[in-house]
């Protein structure tokens, strides 16, 4: 295995990382409230950054999301790739990557993720989808929403045209334009030709495609915590020292240091597996899993480093907190997914 990005992974990760630098500042976080940012989602589709993923791979994909999470930028980045291009390109038929990728790609097509399997959503018997999804991670920036229903069918299914989806606000921990999806009878079609491509086959890998991407966002996440707590250290002083010289301030930062490391590198071994045509559902698991457990322990401490500054709502480190603990919950919580892979290494057994 070699995770050494290539030359054009290598680049693109630099281009999202001046961008992000540049446009997710705190100042325009605190704007956009719970809400995306626009104009920094124009910035990066108009780069090109959305459209290299299907180039760049799903390592790529990681890559560019550590940039997004260091600055907790609010975009609907690793949705649209994950449910959207990545999704798309691989299980959509012909004509649905023809007609939709090119949209995805610039980023007029935005496509968030009504996943795990909801028990909730079947196929209504005069057509469409029929069921509640409470929430939706940036379904209010969305276009289209892709729905895994009770059977672990996979479903596009259109957003204001005034069918039978309807978005209601929802609030999360983390910023993230949430809302609530009501299906009743909504026109859908089917992501490939099922009951092929867009049959269980199909789900399992577009659930460990996000679990990927979204354990590198937590690794982002959670470097950019640990980061700001340790320029914090460094400069606050107490009793004439630098509360970094204290080694109970070192260690507390070396176990996360080594807990950020523990989930890039998960991260990066699941997302390279993938692209490089292997076996990854265990890894992906494994990726989740330290995504949750050790993601949760680093944003604390980096709020426990900051002291009392830590403590308040508007200080940029509470941005993280809000988004590990998140992450942390999304998708699976450590718990949840440990028994699946328990579960995938028994069966496999």
């Amino acid at each position: 295995m070699d995770f050494t990005p290539t030359e054009a992974q290598a680049a693109a990760r630099d281009l999202a990382a001046g961008i992000f630098a540049d446009l997710a500042t705190h100042e325009r976080l605190r704007a956009a409230g719970t809400g995306s940012d626009q104009e920094l989602w124009k910035a990066l589709t108009g780069a090109g950054l959305v459209a290299a993923v299907g180039e760049l791979g799903l390592l790529g994909l990681v890559l560019l999301l550590e940039e997004q999470g260091r600055t907790t930028a609010q975009v609907p980045y690793a949705a649209s790739c994950a449910f959207g291009l990545l999704a798309v390109a691989a299980h959509g038929t012909e004509e649905q990557r023809e007609r939709l990728l090119p949209g995805i790609e610039d980023g007029s097509v935005v496509v968030a993720g009504a996943f795990p399997a909801q028990r909730g959503v079947r196929p209504a018997a005069c057509g469409g989808l029929t069921g509640t999804v409470p929430v939706v991670p940036w379904l209010r920036d969305a276009t289209h929403v892709l729905v895994a229903d009770a059977g672990r069918r996979l479903w596009l299914v259109p957003l204001g045209a005034g069918g039978g989806a309807g978005v209601e606000e929802a609030e999360l921990t983390a910023p993230w334009s949430a809302g609530r999806l009501t299906l009743h009878e909504a026109p859908a079609e089917p992501l490939g030709d099922a009951p092929g491509p867009g049959g269980p086959g199909a789900y399992a890998d577009v659930l460990a495609v996000a679990r990927t991407a979204f354990a590198g966002l937590q690794a982002g996440v959670c470097a950019g915590s640990l980061a700001r707590a340790v320029a914090h250290t460094n400069t606050r002083e107490q009793f004439g020292r630098p509360l970094a010289t204290r080694q109970a301030v070192q260690l507390r930062a070396a176990d996360a240091h080594m807990d950020v490391e523990a989930i890039r590198v998960t991260a990066y071994q699941a997302a390279w597996r993938r692209d490089a045509g292997l076996p990854y559902a265990t890894h992906a698991l494994t990726a989740a899993w330290w995504a949750s457990e050790a993601g949760q322990r680093v944003v604390h401490t980096g709020q426990h480093l900051h002291g009392g500054a830590g403590a308040d709502v508007a200080h940029p480190v509470h941005r993280h907190f809000l988004w590990g603990r998140q992450l942390d919950a999304y998708l699976g919580s450590g718990s949840e997914v440990l028994q699946e892979l328990g579960e995938l290494i028994a069966h496999a057994d």
